[in-house]
């Protein structure tokens, strides 16, 4: 499946279900992942974060349509950290949800969407996007350092 037909760009309020239809797939992507710290129940409470993120200036949604179907999307954050005693000021654009519907996964629509996302980033006067991840998530994994994000720090736990 080749995305030719697909379009890019910032999402318009009427499109924001769709949107949440993807969310909630990666939202169970990881309750699947780590049901120890996703909840699975009570997916109505979060659904309305993606009209928190639309209406703000500092975040936004990026989609990936293809005729009048959302096949992608993220969030995005403008982050304006100021110096403090421990670091230096730092400014960057954040990802802070992605994903690709299943039907058109492996189709450079995931490529498509963070090349627009560093354009929007460097329009914005951001030199770097950051994003976490889970780690048992490795497809993700494979695909951010596939198109060059680096990890320059780690969480991690110890069960007791």
């Amino acid at each position: 499946m080749k995305n030719e037909n697909i379009t890019i760009r910032y999402a318009k309020q009427e499109e924001l279900k769709q949107v949440n239809n993807l969310r909630k797939e990666v939202h169970e992507l990881h309750c699947n992942g780590r049901a120890d710290i996703f909840r699975s129940e009570d997916w109505n409470n979060i659904e309305e974060f993606i009209n928190v993120r639309f209406s703000s200036d500092e975040s936004g949604v990026i989609v990936a349509v293809k005729g009048e179907k959302i096949v992608g999307f993220a969030t995005v954050l403008y982050i304006h950290k100021p110096k403090s005693a421990f670091q230096q000021a730092r400014n960057f654009y954040h990802i802070e949800e992605f994903g690709v519907d299943k039907e058109h996964r492996r189709c450079g629509i995931a490529t498509r969407l963070i090349d627009f996302m560093r354009k929007d980033a460097v329009g914005r006067g951001f030199e770097k996007i950051e994003l976490d991840m889970w780690e048992f998530n490795e497809v993700a994994l494979k695909f951010y350092e596939n198109i060059g994000f680096l990890t320059y720090r780690r969480y991690m736990e110890l069960m007791l």
